[in-house]
């Protein structure tokens, strides 16, 4: 069954693009890193990974054995000198940089580690890469929340301002300024293309990373108790994680075809759910609880930390140059990712196939709304 899969997904999917290719994926260990590896290995690629250790137990990375099932470095990348080796000896024809301290409230209370993870682990890459000699894309991954946010109702688009209250946010603008820097000053007639991506509200089976709503509500709802929400009102893009990541690797096949850096494919992208997924904190928890019966209570704290109340993505940039769009309804997210937790609960063995199944439903549907990377390659 799963050799099926394989060949399904690598003869046709992303102009097929990925299939005995080399990769290198920084930020391997984590929960978006998971789900891109086990994506990519279905497609028939090789993988080098660079990652410290996973920070939650459980991890996805330990459910899905990606361990024994590509090349694991351990690194950090805010040592220079073992990334720069890594990657050189990876000998890359694309590179995913995942690696970062990801969350906003770690921010307050890291905020040297976070810009230091954040800004210099993005400055030390692009420095590896600018030794390589070989036609390579790489594909940096920051955040919707690079923007300086100003509580508007339009969506952000990529041509807005960068900027950021918390470390956090501030750290991934700062990262956005240093790539695009990078690229006019040092890739312009170099054999490495590169782009960045801002991404949604990322949710998915498998993320047990703490103060994330989704984890919250699953830790809650397996102990029989109250799900704790501190900010309901917050307005929020969710989207399934492999609505992003569909944009990562179509992106990354289409820049793969570029002779030289082009002004427009190497660039900054936001990949976002329709305007329709755009949600409050409490609509999600209700719509979870619809498909995993419990109860929420509002732990809001007038004294904590500042945190965004509302963020749009404006994703049509990514439709006019790329044709892509958002596969799955804000229903659909919901209905996949609490299928995903509920199962392995029951199971803890059938993690990876589900994760699988859930690649091939997704591609499936993709194929029938006739999107382009999911068609087979003329």
């Amino acid at each position: 069954m799963e050799n099926l899969v394989n060949l399904r997904l690598s003869s046709r999917l992303f102009d097929g693009a990925f299939k005995r290719k080399r990769i290198f994926v920084t930020g391997h260990t984590g929960f978006k890193g998971s789900w891109l590896c086990e994506w990519l290995l279905q497609l028939g690629a090789r993988i080098t990974g660079y990652s410290l250790p996973p920070e939650t137990k459980p991890a996805l990375f330990d459910q899905l054995g990606l361990k024994s099932r590509l090349n694991h470095v351990r690194g950090d990348v805010r040592d220079y000198k073992t990334l720069s080796a890594a990657l050189q000896r990876s000998r890359p024809d694309f590179v995913f940089h995942l690696a970062a301290q990801p969350l906003v409230r770690e921010s307050y209370v890291h905020p040297v580690e976070t810009f230091e993870t954040n800004v210099m682990g993005t400055v030390n890459l692009l420095e590896g890469l600018r030794r390589i000699q070989h036609p390579c894309t790489a594909v940096f991954i920051t955040t919707d929340k690079c923007y300086e946010n100003r509580e508007q109702a339009r969506g952000y688009r990529e041509e807005d301002s960068l900027g950021g209250y918390d470390p956090y946010s501030a750290s991934k603008a700062a990262a956005e300024i240093a790539i695009n820097s990078y690229r006019r000053a040092f890739f312009q007639q170099h054999p490495v293309k590169i782009a960045s991506v801002r991404a949604g509200n990322v949710i998915g089976g498998g993320d047990w990373a703490t103060d994330r709503i989704v984890p919250d509500c699953v830790r809650a709802l397996r102990k029989g108790l109250p799900i704790p929400v501190r900010n309901q009102i917050a307005n929020r893009p969710w989207q399934h994680v492999l609505e992003p990541l569909s944009g990562y690797l179509w992106l990354g096949s289409q820049l793969s075809k570029l002779r030289t850096n082009d002004g427009k494919l190497c660039s900054a992208f936001n990949f976002g759910p329709n305007r329709a997924a755009n949600r409050t904190v409490r609509e999600l928890v209700e719509s979870i609880l619809t498909h995993w019966p419990g109860a929420w209570v509002d732990k809001s704290n007038p004294n904590a930390v500042h945190e965004a109340r509302l963020l749009h993505l404006e994703t049509a940039k990514a439709f006019r140059l790329l044709k892509w769009k958002p596969v799955w309804t804000f229903s659909r997210n919901i209905q996949q990712t609490v299928g995903w937790y509920r199962d392995t609960l029951k199971s803890p063995e059938l993690a990876r196939k589900l994760l699988v199944e859930q690649i091939s439903e997704y591609c499936a549907e993709a194929g029938r709304k006739r999107l382009a990377w999911a068609l087979p390659t003329s």
